[in-house]
């Protein structure tokens, strides 16, 4: 017979405290991913196979949910009591280099669909043209007449055209 879930919990706690410490290191974290791997022990212990080895199995699932806690704490904002004094440019193209930016936007929106999907997006000309329509050489010779309209108006002065 399976032995109860307080014993378990009296016999195994301090090795899954020890476990969740070393990912996480001491703290509410650790302390939360201990709750949560014992929370999660008790709903799967009716089901739990008879000859399971219990302490390596709490300790798989602590492991897990440390790893859920580290996951967790990188989505979550981070408060501060310092707000920045203007806003970010992060993400804002345009505030770095107003006038390349310009010129991509008056490109002719193949052209510019055809540069943004393959050169910022990563996307290889296959790809780009399912999303644009058309084959992958007419998206390819769009990116290549993008590129060219870009080096003869945006180049620096004195640069080979």
């Amino acid at each position: 017979m399976m032995q109860p879930f307080e014993h378990a919990v009296t016999e195994h706690g301090p090795t899954v405290l020890r476990v969740v410490r070393a990912v996480l290191g001491p703290g509410p974290d650790a302390d939360d991913a201990w709750s949560e791997t014992f929370l999660a022990a008790l709903r799967a212990w009716p089901d739990l196979p008879e000859d399971t080895n219990v302490q390596a199995w709490l300790v798989r699932v602590a492991h897990r949910k440390a790893i859920d806690v580290t996951r967790g704490t990188a989505r979550r904002a981070v408060p501060t009591d310092l707000v920045p004094d203007r806003p970010s440019t992060t993400g804002l193209p345009e505030s770095a280099e107003p006038d390349l930016w310009a010129a991509v936007g008056a490109l002719p929106e193949r052209q510019r669909l055809s540069l943004a999907y393959h050169y910022l997006g990563g996307l290889r000309h296959t790809e780009t043209a399912e999303l644009i329509g058309g084959t992958p050489e007419a998206v390819r010779r769009a990116a290549a007449d993008g590129i060219r309209a870009l080096r003869r108006t945006y180049a620096p002065e004195g640069a080979p055209r």
